[in-house]
């Protein structure tokens, strides 16, 4: 899988933006991606290297509104830790 496909786009959050003060970044990440995929992925596209990364996948859900029926996609998102000293300029 390509390097590109695998990070879709940084989590910016209130607790997403405490974590980069210790060196934890949030992605939204590939569903099917693992762990070594995000740390090559996030090696070559930021030059960082990742002690640590935690996985959360969140299932679809059913909703209802009025009468209809309908879906929220799922996803899953990446918790990384990067080697002391180094950092990701995040827009």
């Amino acid at each position: 899988m390509e390097h590109t496909f695998i990070i879709r786009k940084p989590h910016i959050t209130e607790k997403a933006t405490d974590l980069n003060v210790i060196g934890k970044y949030v992605f939204m990440v590939e569903p099917s991606a693992t762990k070594n995929e995000i740390k090559k992925a996030l090696k070559k596209i930021y030059s960082v290297d990742v002690v640590k990364i935690q996985t959360i996948t969140r299932p679809a859900k059913e909703k209802k509104f009025r009468s209809r029926a309908g879906i929220k996609a799922g996803y899953k998102k990446a918790v990384v830790t990067l080697k002391e000293g180094q950092k990701i300029e995040i827009q």
